[in-house]
């Protein structure tokens, strides 16, 4: 159902009640404007898989009506799904400089920069789609260049802030817009979209500033070499790690891929000052004293193949860590990566190294991007919205933020707490969510874009828990007989060598079922197939509690 000429539909196709793959809508008449198409990672369930994007059917359906996607920022969870949406949906893309280089270097990568019409925008530009006129106001957050939305439309403005939060004494000396989000309460809000992911958390979010000193103090404390991890996005933070060393009198290497790509960026779009000759190739580290040398890497969030991870194992070629060197984790772990980096840390105290980590005052090298409640709160006051959306969250962040607009007088009613599909419609200046649109989740599994689904998951998960067992028939066309005894292959289930009493009464209850069906003129062979899948099946839980997938074969002789 698209909305009719004079209703505006406001919706989400990834980004309420999950972390990740942030996507959400504008529709009014025939003009949908989207807003991020970013990509969540999978968890331990999802086997296999290496990234979900939002399932975009609806927009396909009404792709003629898309003018265009704007980014608010260049992080990976309002990036990273846009090259697979724009093999779909080819619409210009519109954000600031420093986030079109991040996804200029994801195009490249897909072979799509060349046909894509990339715009650049920054907080003072306005752009119109016929009904639909956009405004921009800068934001602080974890990364540069970020911006907040502001949608004219003929029911009135609504707002989305992208993520954010109040710095006062920003590292970049990039301060939030606050006189120009104040103009745009004062001018009068129908509806605020704001982001919840730490609505929870008490108090102002701390200062950049804060990290800088830290770090500053243990470069100076440092006896040999400094490995720092952190996301290379975080483009302040290594601005800041840059500042000790050249104080310090230490040479920088990068490792990992994408820091190698973000510090090229930053470094050619003039967001990264680093002095000539600072930057060292990896295989210069060993010909410097380790006093003299700091190393730049990825993988504060423990993932296996990022470089932290390698170097905690001794498994990065021609680079190690030794006793005394000093390694900072300057990152918050995501939400279920903590069992992840709990184990670096682990392997990296064993190597003796001394290893600061920690979120906020335990350690200093981490504040997060994301406001508290008295920046969300400052937020909702400055643009004293009728209606509320909160986005960005799980649930229990979304309904936490309900509570902090109420608090500052939105409206009880008024703010609407969605999922996925569920699209707000306003029509006279009146609010309302009754129906949904499909939406979903589209799995990436290698070059495969959607062809893994949940019939597909739940093979891989029967198959990682209990294995597989395969039965191989030889059989006669003529007279569906067995012709010598089944044979039978077990991969993931038991040892074959040490099952041999097992396997022997399977291939008695095939034989069984085969000669059973014969004497009811049962001969197809899915009949047969089917039958011996039920009964070893059932043989196999009785005996052992398992259920290993089961593969029978028939070879026709």
């Amino acid at each position: 159902m698209s909305s009719t000429e004079n209703v505006l539909s406001i919706y989400a196709l990834g980004g309420l009640n999950e972390i990740g793959k942030n996507m959400y809508a504008i529709e009014y008449g025939d003009n949908i404007v989207i807003i991020d198409c970013g990509n969540k990672f999978p968890d331990e369930s999802l086997l296999g898989i290496d990234l979900i994007v939002p399932d975009i059917t609806y927009l396909l359906e009404h792709k003629e009506n898309i003018r265009a996607l704007i980014v608010t920022h260049g992080h990976e969870d309002h990036i990273g799904g846009i090259p697979f949406f724009l093999k779909k949906i080819n619409v210009p893309v519109y954000s600031t400089r420093f986030t079109l280089g991040l996804i200029e270097l994801k195009l490249s990568e897909h072979k799509l920069l060349r046909e894509t019409e990339l715009v650049e925008i920054d907080s003072n530009s306005s752009l119109r789609f016929d009904d639909i006129g956009v405004e921009f106001f800068k934001v602080n957050h974890s990364i540069p260049d970020c911006l907040g939305i502001v949608f004219q439309t003929p029911e009135g403005k609504i707002v989305h802030t992208g993520d954010f939060k109040f710095d006062l004494t920003p590292a970049n000396n990039e301060h939030s817009d606050i006189h120009k989000m104040a103009q745009i309460g004062r001018e009068g809000v129908l509806l605020l979209l704001s982001e919840s992911t730490n609505a929870e958390r008490a108090g102002l979010s701390p200062s950049e500033q804060m990290v800088g000193k830290h770090v500053e103090e243990a470069f100076m404390k440092a006896e040999r070499k400094v490995i720092l991890s952190t996301f290379a996005s975080n483009i302040n933070r290594i601005q800041q790690v840059v500042d000790a060393a050249q104080k310090t009198h230490r040479k920088v290497a990068l490792l990992g891929r994408s820091m190698l790509n973000v510090v090229d960026v930053a470094i050619e779009r003039g967001y990264l000052t680093v002095p000539d000759g600072m930057l060292i190739e990896q295989h210069e580290i060993d010909e410097l004293a380790p006093e003299k040398v700091t190393i730049l890497c990825t993988g504060s969030q423990g993932e296996p193949l990022a470089a932290l991870s390698r170097l905690s194992t001794g498994n990065f070629r021609g680079v190690e860590i030794l006793p005394e060197d000093t390694v900072i984790i300057a990152a918050g772990p995501i939400p279920g990566n903590e069992r992840n980096v709990t184990r670096v840390v682990d392997n990296l105290l064993s190597l003796g190294a001394k290893v600061i980590y920690g979120t906020g005052s335990s350690s200093g090298m981490h504040v997060s991007g994301h406001g508290y409640q008295e920046d969300l709160k400052l937020m909702l006051t400055l643009m004293k919205p009728t209606y509320f959306i909160p986005i960005h969250g799980e649930y229990r962040m979304l309904y936490h933020h309900r509570l902090l607009a109420e608090s500052v007088g939105v409206e009880q009613g008024n703010t609407f707490i969605m999922n996925n599909g569920d699209v707000v419609d306003i029509a006279n200046s009146l609010a309302r969510q009754t129906r949904k649109i499909p939406t979903g989740n589209t799995y990436i599994d290698g070059l495969g874009v959607g062809d893994v689904g949940d019939i597909v998951l739940r093979d891989r998960k029967q198959l990682s828990e209990d294995g597989m067992l395969i039965m191989v028939l030889t059989m006669s066309k003529r007279e569906a007989k067995l012709i010598h005894d089944p044979d039978i292959i077990s991969r993931g289930f038991v040892f074959q060598k040490d099952s041999e009493n097992l396997f022997r009464e399977v291939k008695s209850l095939i034989k069984k079922t085969v000669s059973d069906l014969k004497k009811e003129d049962k001969n197809q062979w899915n009949i047969i197939k089917q039958s011996m899948k039920k009964s070893v099946g059932q043989y196999l839980f009785h005996q052992m509690k398992r259920k290993p997938m089961i593969l029978p074969i028939i070879i026709e002789v």
